[in-house]
Parts: C-alpha cells; structure tokens; sequence
C-alpha cells in the first residue's frame, strides 16, 4: 500500500553539484537544492526529504552532499543525524557519492538491503504515484536488477537523457507489473531526435533515479570500476571509526570523476541487468531558468514570470520574460520579450530565454575571469 514504510529500503539523496545554469541565485556556497523557489514553503531539498521519508521511515533517508553545505542541510534538515550525512570533501560525481553512501550502509545494515538514490533538486507532483514508482523498482532491485525510473517525456526535450524501454519484466517480477529491461541510455539529443524518440513511445526521460540492492551495486563496481571499488571499500571500512579523516584525505581526491550512468547503468544495461519502471508523477527537474519558468504562474496576460517581490517589477510591452528579483531595485522592462532577467545585490544577468542552458557557459567564462568571488 501507497502509505506503508517500505521494509529494508534506505534512501540516498545525491546534493551535489552547483547548479551553475541558475547562477547568479544558485551558487558554489548555496546551490539550488537549498532554495524555495516554487513559493511552498519548503526548499527541494527539504521536499525530497519528506518525499523520502514517508516511504523508507525515519533514520533511513541520508544525504550526500559536499563539506561546505553539511551545515546548511541540517539547518534545513533537523530530522538528520550526524551519521545521515556523508560529507565529501570536494565533489567526485555521481557513481562515488552513491558508492560510498551504499558502502557504508552495507557495513552498518549488510548487503541485501535495498538503496534508492534520488536527486535533492527534483520537483515532483503526485506523492501517491511516486511511491507506486518506487514500490516497484524496490521489487526490482530485490529480483537482482538495478532499476531505474523513465519518467513520461511529455514534450521533446533536448535538456534531457533518454531511457530506451526493451522487454517487458511484469510476468517475472510480481509486484513489479510495469517493469521493461533498460535497452540503453541515450545522451541529450538534438531537437530532430527528440522529437523522434518520443514518436517511437519507446523512450522515456532519464531523472537519474536508481533502485538496487547494495551488494549488487557494490558487485558491479568492483566488476566494472575495480580500482574505485577499493578505495571506496578502503574509506567505507573506516567511515564508522577514529580513521575516517585519515583515509578520506589519503583516498578520496583520487577517486575517478564518472556519472553513475557511465560508469554502472550503461554498461549493465548492455548486459541486460537494468530494469526500468515508468514514472507518471509530474516531474520536473529545475535544470535552468526556462524550466523554471514552465513551473511558475503567469503574473499578468503577457506571461510574465515573476520569482521575488512582485512590486519590485514594472513592465511595458513586454511579454515572455521570466524576471528574479533578488534585490531591492525596481526592475523595469520595455519592449522586451522572452528574456531572462535576474537581479541579485552583487550580479545581473540578462539573456534570452532561449538560451538558459548556455548560462552554465557564463559561469565557465566568469570564472576563467576570476571572478570566483561572484561564483
């Protein structure tokens, strides 16, 4: 049932990354993941969170963040132990973060407990259907998959990987009837091939989502990745002792830098090992300011987007922008359409809507400036 803990079950949440097509509100001492920035009251973080602990119980949702933000998360996180939190101290993407955590929760609670990893900055709509999701691809993993979730592409993005269904698993997995074998994963494709994939109602989007018992996963790395499999096995064997400074700082930066699709999903979907459960919970993934914009409500008949102090914006044939009002200047439009305008008390930044995702390359060429300070 929707509302039961799910038994044995431990989530992880992945809070990395900066969020860099987001700057100037989201940056490298506060990413996005800590923000409110639909106006519910609660941060995506937080929201994953609750999301989270309403079907693996308490004490069993943990965070996986960078050194730098552990205090902000248990600011906003209470509810979290200082053993829920595996700080790292520089960011090695996504295959070492969730190693590690699932590592180090084998050891406490043993290899046939099932982990599910679940990004902090994920926006999702129907609780109900999420957990049936869940429910599912814990089902899965339990039958030896490592499983996935393919969210129902409901337009041809090009700001997303795709998932490409194969066989279907629902008569060899019981309380898994929607489940499919993982074909491949599919990097962003252009604009012609996205809309393609979606004609052939094979393809799903890619949310990064991954469900599978932790000796699987740990079995896979040593297969796959031996030479982090150690290191992560080195640091997890410490985690819970006197030593853990000591072998982080001898290990930890020498880690490989590699995305968990890379490294294990790819690969083992190849060797068909990946299910897939599909996901129709509303998701939205607050990648840029674009994507934001889908999520807000118009503030007038000209669909204008306004995050921040609704007097803080005057407009005057103008349409299509999405405006954050950071500060406390009047922010005045005329004549401008479809543009991007975010004002913060130390950075401005104007582009057109279009190119949201190119303002990750701002962040690049402010940087290679060193403008860190701003960063």
């Amino acid at each position: 049932m929707s509302g039961e803990i799910i038994d044995n079950f431990y989530a992880i949440i992945p809070a990395g990354g900066v969020g860099s097509r987001l700057w100037p509100i989201s940056r490298k001492d506060r990413p996005k993941f800590l923000y409110d920035f639909l106006g519910t009251g609660s941060t995506l973080i937080q929201s994953t969170y609750l999301r989270l602990v309403a079907l693996a119980g308490d004490g069993h949702v943990l965070v996986s963040t960078g050194e730098r933000h552990v205090e902000a998360v248990r600011e906003q996180i209470p509810a979290l132990k200082e053993s829920d939190i595996f700080a790292e101290p520089v960011g090695r993407d996504s295959t070492a973060a969730i190693a590690l955590a699932t590592a180090i929760l084998a050891r406490r609670h043993g290899d046939d407990i099932v982990v599910g990893s679940f990004a902090a900055d994920h926006v999702i709509r129907d609780q109900r259907a999420f957990a049936q999701s869940v429910r599912q691809a814990v089902a899965a993993a339990r039958a030896g998959y490592v499983c996935t979730i393919g969210i129902a592409a409901s337009r041809p993005s090009t700001a997303f990987g795709y998932i490409q269904q194969g066989e279907p698993l629902g008569g060899a997995i019981a309380d898994a009837p929607d489940a499919y074998t993982v074909r491949k994963f599919v990097e962003k494709p252009d604009a012609a091939t996205a809309q393609a994939y979606l004609l052939t109602g094979e393809y799903r989007w890619n949310a990064g989502m991954f469900v599978m018992r932790a000796g699987t996963l740990l079995e896979r790395l040593k297969e796959y990745k031996p030479v982090m499999a150690g290191q992560i096995a080195r640091i997890a064997d410490a985690w819970d002792t006197p030593r853990r400074d000591e072998v982080m700082a001898c290990e930890w930066a020498g880690i490989e830098k590699i995305a968990f699709d890379y490294s294990i999903a790819e690969p083992l979907a190849a060797e068909g090992g990946v299910a897939m459960v599909p996901g129709g919970f509303g998701w939205d993934d607050i990648g840029d300011f674009n994507s934001l914009a889908a999520l807000l409500p118009s503030r007038n008949a000209q669909n204008i987007k306004l995050l921040g102090d609704n007097d803080s914006l005057v407009q005057l044939d103008s349409a299509g922008d999405v405006v954050v009002a950071d500060g406390n200047r009047t922010i005045a439009l005329l004549g401008v359409n479809d543009m991007v305008v975010v004002d913060t008390p130390d950075a401005l930044l104007v582009a057109p809507r279009a190119r949201s995702q190119e303002v990750k390359d701002m962040v690049k060429k402010l940087d290679q400036n060193g403008r860190d300070d701003i960063l």
